[in-house]
């Protein structure tokens, strides 16, 4: 009885070593792969072309419990002079989302496709939000940090508008009153009397008409030889008969 409990008890302790070793290897495994994901996106920078064929270099790096990560590009040379230079930082704490501690390279490859879209990779979005960490908030995210040279968005020009002049409220103008004429002398000319001439007004006559004249005429009769109620019908026939 005694030999088959110590046979048990080996049995036991035999299988309980051989389940610490696999436990121990695969979590050792899990540590190279971390380390290898480690090394891969903290050694192997990333390497792209932005849309007006610059050259630039993803390099991420440690900065306490933040990550960074730098963007440094330089363009094409045009003739014998030399292409721009330029670099951004950026700068979060993508750890916290799950998806980039599984895929830590895979995050900043979907930043990388979104900067080769632009002209230029430092005048992107303030903040970028990969698509496997798209729903975690800002703290999560890349956020840009510092640049050189420092870029500034040109703001749009707003319309120059022209100073009004000030309204001069319209002044009645005087009216001229025409001046009067005063009349000048008129000079003796030599040879000549300085008198003038008066002219006096002649005076109208008076004309009588015929009919008038026999009438006067004809009442003057008719009073000599008519009696005093028959002085109208006489003055009528004399009258006619003197027309």
């Amino acid at each position: 009885m005694r030999a088959r409990m110590r046979m048990l008890l080996l049995c036991l302790a035999a299988t309980l070593c051989v389940s610490n070793a696999q436990t121990n290897n695969a979590s050792n495994d899990n540590r190279q792969q971390q380390q290898q994901q480690q090394r891969s996106i903290w050694d192997e920078p990333i390497r792209f072309s932005t849309k007006t064929k610059d050259t630039c270099t993803m390099v991420v790096s440690g900065a306490g419990d933040y990550t960074r990560l730098r963007v440094s590009c330089k363009g094409p040379s045009q003739g014998q002079t030399p292409g721009r230079s330029y670099y951004c930082d950026f700068q979060g704490k993508p750890n916290l989302c799950r998806a980039y501690n599984l895929n830590p390279r895979h995050y900043f490859t979907q930043m990388m496709w979104d900067m080769r879209k632009l002209s230029h990779s430092c005048q992107g979005p303030k903040v970028y939000r990969p698509q496997m960490c798209k729903k975690y908030p800002d703290e999560a995210q890349m956020t840009f940090l510092a640049s050189w040279p420092k870029t500034t968005t040109p703001k749009p020009s707003k319309p120059v508008q022209e100073p009004r002049k000030p309204v001069v409220p319209a002044q009645n103008k005087p009216v001229t009153t025409p001046k009067s004429v005063k009349p000048q002398p008129v000079k003796p000319q030599p040879g000549k009397g300085s008198q003038t001439k008066k002219t006096t007004p002649k005076p109208g006559k008076t004309t009588t008409r015929p009919t008038e004249q026999s009438e006067s005429k004809a009442s003057r009769i008719a009073s000599e030889y008519c009696w005093k109620s028959f002085h109208g019908v006489c003055s009528y026939f004399i009258s006619w008969f003197q027309n």
